[in-house]
């Protein structure tokens, strides 16, 4: 059986081995795949792995050969599962491999709004402490967590992890789930401590917003001018699940007019990152190169969990299809 992985140094840059994969089948491993090429290094392959690298109705139908497409994220919105399915082909997705390194790198970016500091440490590194008159500085103004209310919208897998990070930081949780709850939720659980209620009814209330939905039809650019006209004057806001859940032009100006008091995000509407994107160059705004989920560990599991997918897909009883 022949596998060929299409995008293989965004998962694995050198640093993992891929003998779970091997082990399976004639293997091959492209580091970058130009869309262009798809058809060329999937042809013949029974198997494709791929991360970032499309697989629309054309590129589908274009490959006969193909039984399976294993996805190396949670996210599935790259391949046509309308077009997969009608051809036969299975598709596959690893839903939870980096709940826990999403959750910290959460935290770290809601962390570096409210404390600031990479700021403190390149002042210190300038200088500024050896300088200071004081025992202690700082160059712009912190902020305490403690009895806030967070928003955290999108209740999945890392949503939860992130409600209860944030509870235990002190903050009044409250959820803005797919579909809200029909009863109230059992005493003594970490949902009794939260109120669940919708996007429009949440927002008012909010010093901090955290975005842990998928992108849907639905919730693309659910954060906008609007949504963000309602939020309280000052507000926090952390993106770090995808891009165009927000209007990235509406963020800036939000900034820009003090509205938000800072936006923090580890994806982008374009990635890589374009270079006319108007976040590039906003006021307090901190943005990382979508590296929540790149702690080695964390890209050792889901290799091993793809590879695991693949293995009970040919056994004949698959795990984690998403068609």
């Amino acid at each position: 059986m022949r596998i060929v992985v299409l995008d293989g140094s965004a998962a694995n840059p050198g640093d993992i081995d891929w003998n779970e994969l091997s082990s399976l089948g004639e293997l091959t491993v492209y580091d970058v795949t130009p869309q262009e090429l798809l058809l060329e290094r999937a042809a013949d392959a029974e198997v494709a792995i791929t991360n970032k690298t499309v697989f629309d109705r054309d590129s589908i139908e274009k490959l006969p050969d193909l039984k399976y497409i294993g996805v190396l994220a949670t996210g599935f919105n790259v391949i046509d599962i309308e077009a997969a399915t009608e051809k036969g082909i299975v598709v596959t997705n690893v839903p939870e491999y980096s709940t826990y390194a999403t959750m910290q790198h959460t935290i770290a970016l809601l962390l570096e709004l409210t404390n600031k500091v990479a700021v403190h440490s390149s002042a210190v590194r300038a200088g500024d402490w050896v300088r200071c008159p004081q025992f202690c500085f700082w160059n712009e103004p912190l902020t305490e967590l403690w009895n806030k209310t967070a928003v955290v919208v999108g209740y999945g897998r890392i949503g939860r992890r992130v409600a209860a990070t944030l509870s235990s930081l002190g903050m009044n949780v409250t959820i803005v789930p797919h579909r809200l709850p029909s009863e109230p939720a059992p005493a003594g659980s970490h949902e009794s401590l939260y109120r669940f209620t919708t996007l429009e009814e949440a927002l008012p209330t909010a010093d901090v917003v955290t975005l842990h939905c998928p992108l849907t039809a639905e919730t693309k650019g659910i954060i906008n001018s609007r949504t963000l006209a309602s939020m309280k004057k000052g507000s926090l806001l952390v993106n770090a699940a995808r891009g165009p859940l927000v209007v990235e032009q509406d963020i800036r100006d939000a900034l820009e007019s003090g509205q938000l008091a800072g936006y923090a995000a580890d994806v982008v509407c374009c990635e890589p990152m374009a270079a006319d994107n108007p976040l590039l160059d906003a006021p307090n705004c901190v943005i990382t190169p979508h590296t929540a989920w790149a702690p080695r560990e964390t890209r050792a599991r889901l290799i091993k969990a793809a590879a695991d997918n693949l293995r009970a897909y040919m056994a004949g009883q698959p795990i984690n299809r998403v068609n």
